[in-house]
């Protein structure tokens, strides 16, 4: 029989007060694998809640340095373990070893981890601001503690316990209780060990990281009405999001929440017309990659006026029906896209490929699938056919004209991303000026002649969006040094003495930090 696995709380790997446990399951076989995990109880929750509160008043007075050494060390830690780290991943959530796991998603990941280090270090994210005729000064600095909850798509990159959000709320001088999924526990208690050995090496509170691998939902929302919590970093699913977001609202703290996107993809006229079987494979190439478990997969696409739409459809049905199907993260996975299917099905939608779980040896997998819906009947049931179907699957909306297309755009939720793709001739321009400016307002990241399954570790990228792709639509969770400023308060000082005030808002500026001096923009 496996083992219990011990759950990281106040700096020690301790067995959990609970007895429920529960273990993951290898997607591409079904079978269980590893040890078995805790589903925590309150006393667990209450000893991660008073450790980090603890560890919280005392990190102000700690040296951003020795906050940024962490992350470069367990950045290092976690490169040297590349190897062993993407086997595990990979068994636990069908993933490829390579090029995904190991060559994609681990080297973004200690990229984040090593940006968020350099910002933390240098102050700039902060936004110190100086007004020294009023005598008053502000900062941006650490909220408090930060849950952190990753999702099951991406066991490196948005780990609770090592991913963007975690990065993010480390650097801004927080402590992070992070949630595992239960989808890759195993990948993430030997990260945690990782972050363990790190914290010790750069003498930091070891309570400023700990682990609990899955709660009953009730517990964890109890978590987020409690006042030592602070703000929650969520990724995963509208559902569970929502009710994440009541809690924190009730209780007026911050929830950044990343959860349903669609991702509409129009296709002008012209462009359809010049180039339709590029089109036609590069969006079954995105839509398919990794068997469609993105937050940015193209789940929509909609084709402007009727000529070649049905040669390009003809072909991405093709194209579905022909790749094989890719194992999906859980079975939890593969019935909600199942779900989502049946409903968009029965709103009306043709179903012209797929639709049914694939039946191969325990794995976990759904056949392509692909629906069409004209314009008119979209505008007669927009909710139901903007239904999130997590997986590889995608519906095509066949708009009558740039009106019709107009129109569709206003009745979009907000999502994570939005693309045009026109032609290079300009014989698009019209068309593209009509509909740009409706479906700017509705998603968080505009792309041109693109698809938007990529999200680039960048300072101007914006992972966030309009409700509901995102619980909050002026925050991104990629992006350094933003990300950063979601786990922050604003701290201002008025006619405070000067050797009381923070030293990013001394005079002297020891660490060099941009600043708002007086209007002008300063080092």
């Amino acid at each position: 029989m496996s083992e219990i696995a011990k759950v990281w709380l106040d700096g020690l790997w301790c067995d959990s007060h609970s007895s429920q446990t529960f273990t993951a399951i290898n997607p591409s076989t079904g079978v269980p694998i590893g040890d078995q995990y805790p589903v925590s109880n309150w006393v667990d929750c209450e000893r991660a809640l008073a450790a980090a509160d603890a560890v919280a008043q005392v990190l102000p007075d700690v040296p951003r340095d020795r906050i940024a050494d962490f992350l470069e060390r367990y950045a290092t830690a976690i490169e040297l373990d590349a190897e062993a780290l993407a086997n595990l991943a990979h068994e636990e959530t069908g993933l490829p070893v390579t090029p995904r796991l190991k060559d994609v998603e681990l080297p973004r990941t200690v990229n984040q981890l090593r940006q968020a280090a350099t910002a933390c270090r240098e102050g700039s994210w902060s936004l110190p601001t100086i007004d020294s005729k009023a005598g008053i000064r502000s900062v941006h600095a650490a909220i408090g503690p930060v849950l952190v909850i990753g999702p099951n798509n991406f066991p490196f990159a948005f780990n609770g316990i090592c991913g963007g959000d975690f990065a993010a709320a480390i650097a801004a001088g927080n402590p992070v209780i992070a949630k595992g999924h239960p989808s890759h526990p195993g990948t993430t208690v030997r990260l945690a060990r990782l972050a363990a050995t790190a914290l010790a090496e750069s003498g930091l509170p070891s309570a400023l990281v700990q682990l609990i691998y899955r709660m009953p939902g009730e517990e964890g929302l109890k978590m987020m009405r409690d006042p030592r919590l602070a703000s929650v970093g969520f990724t995963g699913s509208k559902s569970a999001g929502l009710k994440i977001k009541q809690a924190c609202d009730e209780h007026g703290k911050p929830a950044y929440l990343e959860m349903s996107s669609i991702n509409p993809v129009l296709i002008l006229p012209a462009v359809l017309q010049q180039r339709g079987a590029d089109l036609a494979q590069e969006f079954s190439g995105s839509c398919l990659m990794g068997a469609g478990q993105f937050c940015t997969n193209p789940g929509l696409i909609i084709l402007v006026g009727q000529a070649n739409a049905s040669e390009f459809v003809a072909a991405v049905q093709a194209k579905f029906a022909a790749a094989p199907a890719g194992t999906l993260l859980s079975r939890q996975v593969l019935d909600s896209a199942l779900s989502g299917i049946a409903k968009v099905h029965g709103a009306g939608a043709q179903l012209l490929t797929g639709g049914k779980a694939v039946t191969d040896n325990g794995r976990l997998a759904l056949e392509n699938t692909l629906l069409h819906v004209t314009g008119q009947k979209f505008l007669e049931n927009p909710d139901a056919f903007q239904t999130e179907m997590f997986g590889p699957v995608s519906l095509i909306v066949t708009a009558s004209d740039l009106e019709q297309a107009r129109a569709i755009l206003h009745r979009l939720e907000g999502n994570l991303t939005g693309c045009i793709y026109s032609s290079n001739d300009g014989a698009d321009d019209a068309g593209y000026a009509r509909l740009a400016p409706v479906l700017r307002q509705r998603v968080g990241r505009l792309l041109n002649d693109k698809m938007p399954t990529g999200v680039a570790v960048s300072a101007a990228m914006n992972h966030g969006g309009p409700f509901p792709a995102t619980g909050h639509p002026g925050f991104t969770a990629v992006g350094i040094p933003a990300s950063l400023r979601r786990f922050s308060a604003l701290h201002c000082y008025d006619n405070v003495r000067a050797e009381r005030l923070p030293t990013i808002l001394q005079d002297a500026n020891p660490s060099q930090a941009w600043r708002l001096v007086d209007g002008q923009w300063t080092k």
